[in-house]
């Protein structure tokens, strides 16, 4: 059910940005012409989607809020009921709810609220005060107690309708931000300088290419990215590679190109994207051991580059074994999933939050643990969901990142700690599920973690993860009582 929730609404903003796109780029036939499209129609189009899916969201959240307890009007409903079900024809009914009604139903809120709170001290005197004085007491307790209980059965499941109209209000929300962030993108695409589209064209078609159009998307705080609709003449045989040489040429900054599969220009019509290289470049490895008596890790990570940032994911699922696998592999995957599609790592984060408290029934949650490397910068975002902490070691110093929040699925707010710090070249960051830290001394986790990643001595981080897990292991007498991984990454200046 959540992943459907969640690919119908991606499915839906991709056929719109499909659409918008296609209409912008038919619209752009002359290459020399520099248009504004800040009011362009089809974009005024998607915002008005956009503010669509905002105020179906804004809907769900107007909605009734969750109840913690039973309103005074259920429970006045409760007493009526028992009244004509037990009440009616006893001798006692116009003294108990007419002569002293209200000292009646004060008795009856005292017996509920020490039910409700589970009192049993409290219970037992309160039924004692009723049965006293009540010809039907013990059958009385046993009808206001069901109906009590069916009520707030009642009012739970109604919660739970809430929390999942949330997640969807939620889901709403964030498709209409990535809409409006995409509308802005579609439409920031501008003609390249006349002069430069001319040396460009005219060395390229020395080369043996055809170019049919260039694009320009320069948007302040990011970095140059440059579209080039182009193709290689019959028995022309000319690398992206090139291309990106001869671009970086005129642009005056080292331009590569991001490229799905081959590296070769083909002789058929493509767009190609040219993006500013980084000045930084990153290799991971991971290490782990399954709990005893499983056959299958709990944990899971996943890594992509996109955008000119490096992302390391580590999803720890509640328990272990399948179940725990297979809720932490939905997060990783979806998390990619989302990356990919242009969503922030924040927005990913709460849209998988809500896929998990839409189909939170059997009482399965994931930890969230994110690094984001900006390979321009060397500046790394962490962001984490009930993690365990993460350390950075550069030299003979090492600092842990750490986390006081809940794991997605728990609460439909999901609150995850952030934080950032910059990397320098040589410097390592490793990531552990808390299987790893629950091994060392209690109470002095991080500070024994902490000294056993100054002993590795591998400098490639697979070998790195691999020997500081041995080491852990060693601590614990080689018993893993929980599952345990280890990813490791190191950045290096290029």
């Amino acid at each position: 059910m959540p992943e459907w929730v969640v690919a119908m609404f991606v499915i839906s903003l991709v056929l719109i940005v499909r659409d918008m796109a296609k209409t912008v780029l038919e619209a752009r036939k002359s290459r020399r012409e520099v248009a504004v499209y800040d009011n362009h129609p089809q974009k005024v189009r998607m915002e008005r989607y956009a503010e669509s899916f905002r105020s179906l969201a804004d809907t769900f959240y107007r909605m009734p809020r969750k109840k913690e307890h039973l309103t005074r009007d259920q429970v006045d409903r409760i007493l009526e009921h028992q009244r004509e079900q037990l009440c009616e024809r006893c001798p006692k009914a116009s003294w108990c709810w007419e002569q002293y009604g209200h000292l009646t139903t004060q008795q009856c809120l005292e017996v509920l609220e020490a039910f409700a709170q589970g009192d049993e001290e409290r219970q037992n005197l309160a039924k004692g005060d009723w049965i006293s004085h009540c010809l039907s007491g013990a059958r009385f307790l046993e009808l206001l107690y069901g109906e009590y209980a069916k009520m707030r059965q009642n009012m739970i499941w109604n919660n739970k309708l809430i929390e999942n109209r949330l997640a969807v209000a939620e889901q709403l929300n964030e498709v209409a931000r990535i809409m409006n962030r995409t509308a802005q993108d579609i439409y920031s695409l501008n003609s390249v300088p006349e002069e430069m589209e001319e040396k460009l064209e005219k060395k390229l078609r020395r080369s043996g290419v055809t170019v049919q159009k260039i694009w320009l998307q320069e948007k302040p705080q990011e970095h140059l990215q440059i579209y080039m609709t182009m193709r290689a003449k019959k028995g022309c045989q000319m690398t992206l590679h090139r291309v990106a040489d001869l671009l970086s040429e005129l642009c005056d900054a080292r331009m590569v190109a991001v490229r799905d599969g081959t590296g070769v220009l083909s002789q058929e019509m493509q767009t190609v994207l040219f993006i500013e290289d980084t000045g930084f470049q990153v290799l991971h490895g991971a290490a782990r051991v399954t709990k005893e008596g499983e056959s299958i890790s709990g944990d899971n990570y996943g890594c992509i580059c996109e955008d000119g940032r490096f992302v390391l994911c580590l999803s720890d699922g509640m328990g272990s074994g399948l179940a725990a696998s297979q809720e932490s592999e939905t997060v990783v995957e979806l998390f990619e999933q989302f990356l990919r599609s242009g969503f922030s790592r924040e927005t990913a984060a709460r849209m998988i939050n809500s896929a998990l408290v839409l189909q939170r029934g059997d009482g399965m949650f994931s930890t969230v643990d994110i690094c984001s490397i900006d390979l321009y910068t060397g500046v790394c975002s962490f962001l984490k969901a009930g993690a365990a902490a993460t350390f950075i070691r550069r030299d003979t110093w090492v600092e842990s990142i750490v986390s006081t929040s809940l794991a997605a699925g728990l609460m439909q707010q999901l609150d995850f700690d952030t934080a950032s710090r910059k990397l320098y070249d040589g410097d390592y960051l490793i990531m552990v599920t808390d299987g790893v830290l629950d091994a060392l001394e209690f109470g002095r986790e991080e500070e024994i973690m902490k000294e056993l990643i100054l002993k590795i001595s591998a400098q490639e981080p697979k070998e790195f993860a691999r020997e500081l897990l041995e080491h852990v292991l060693r601590l614990g007498g080689f018993q893993a009582k929980d599952d345990m991984t280890v990813l490791a990454a190191r950045i290096w200046k290029k």
